[in-house]
């Protein structure tokens, strides 16, 4: 009992919810390896830190044992799952959805041990549904519970679009765990509705029901949104880690705290403790962060580049040292003088025009010391310019 009693403590720890809970300890005294469950979008090609809080966890029951099942959407990727947001998502081609997932494998196995687990894509069963089986699958579903879905019902209710093939979507992401015979499923707080329809749709298959444990959402760089790599406010995984480490220094001493928790699982107490000490002033918030970022790298990255990354954090923006500047080579045939956003492009400084506009608009960027603040801007540009973009991120031209 006292093994049983840790085993759920070591799950549970950090969740945002777990249900049922009385389940989940049924399942753990069964004694059986668990199938663990985890949707992956693959419409990004890229993992970011906020993907690593669930991870994390994924990795702590893999350490238990249990089977961890990384399944890819490439079916519901095909045909345009919902957003979460007020429009429908574009489908994906094949050829795109395999450019997307090709990275994923190579990010996951930083936090998960590659050789323990699955990699599955749900085309594997989806795409032999007939006809029959569809009607069959809807059949489950009211659609009164599917509209239940906080996205959905918004829509509805702003009169805007909502496609048929939307509602299928969740059911068809139910129907994996049916497929599957997940015993648990993993995911953030606001994929709660579909993991909860998953376990629902395996009772009516007369399957026994998935145990539904959802993680906290990790907010990005602007403290305020989900990270998101289309918000422009991610750290990705396959990012340098010297871009991580100034990305991970340039957030709020307020939000520095849910990534302590989040991320390096740092306990209420020991939080407590760091926060009492810059109180008192024994503690620099500076000092900290940095402590943070290197620890964040580390585990992430590694041990070295953590190193590397904070020396030339430290160098460059507390020692003003810019030959420790990211060099980047620009090829001669680059038009000259070139458009700003072009620049941050070439750079891979910024994820899209969107984010770069922000940007600017912020007055995050300079050239050479000079804040840009015309986004149409056309940059002259020669060997040794400096650009800085936001808070904690220098590059230089070679």
């Amino acid at each position: 009992m006292k093994n049983i009693k840790e085993t759920i403590q070591i799950i549970t720890s950090g969740t945002a919810q777990v249900v049922p809970m009385s389940d989940l300890q049924k399942k753990i005294e069964s004694g059986k390896k668990l199938i663990i469950k985890l949707g992956a979008d693959p419409t990004a090609p890229d993992l970011h830190l906020g993907h690593a809080v669930v991870l994390l966890k994924l990795k702590q029951l893999q350490d238990l044992g249990h089977n961890i099942v990384f399944l890819i959407g490439d079916f519901t990727a095909h045909i345009g799952d919902p957003t979460g947001k007020s429009k429908t998502r574009p489908s994906l081609s094949q050829e795109e959805i395999k450019n997307n997932t090709k990275t994923y494998f190579e990010q996951v196995s930083k936090i998960l041990d590659p050789k323990n687990m699955t990699v599955a894509y749900n085309s594997q069963w989806l795409d032999k549904l007939s006809s029959k089986d569809l009607v069959q699958l809807c059949s489950k579903v009211t659609l009164a519970r599917l509209i239940e879905r906080e996205d959905f019902s918004t829509r509805i209710k702003k009169q805007q679009a909502l496609g048929f093939h939307e509602l299928l979507y969740p059911l068809f992401q139910a129907y994996d765990s049916v497929h599957m015979e997940a015993d648990i499923e993993i995911g953030g707080t606001d994929q709660t509705f579909n993991l909860l329809l998953g376990r629902f749709l395996q009772e009516q298959y007369k399957k026994e029901p998935q145990v539904v444990l959802t993680m906290p959402i990790l907010e990005g760089l602007d403290g305020v949104q989900k990270m998101s790599k289309s918000l422009g406010n991610s750290i990705g995984l396959a990012q340098p880690a010297d871009q991580a480490f100034g990305k991970l220094m340039s957030i709020s001493d307020k939000l520095m705290w849910r990534y302590f928790e989040l991320l390096l699982h740092a306990g209420t107490k020991e939080i407590s403790e760091l926060q009492e000490r810059i109180a008192a002033g024994s503690l620099h918030p500076m000092s900290l962060k940095k402590e943070m970022a290197h620890n964040i790298i580390e585990k992430f990255w590694s041990q070295q580049e953590a190193k590397s990354a904070k020396e030339s954090f430290e160098a460059l923006f507390q020692k003003k040292d810019y030959s420790k500047a990211k060099e980047v080579n620009i090829s001669s045939e680059t038009p000259n003088p070139l458009w700003i956003v072009a620049l941050l492009r070439a750079l891979k400084a910024i994820n899209s025009s969107s984010e770069a506009r922000r940007l600017i608009q912020a007055g995050a960027v300079s050239i050479d010391g000079e804040v840009v603040s015309d986004f149409k801007a056309e940059i002259t540009w020669k060997q040794g310019t400096t650009v800085k973009v936001g808070k904690h991120r220098i590059y230089k031209l070679i």
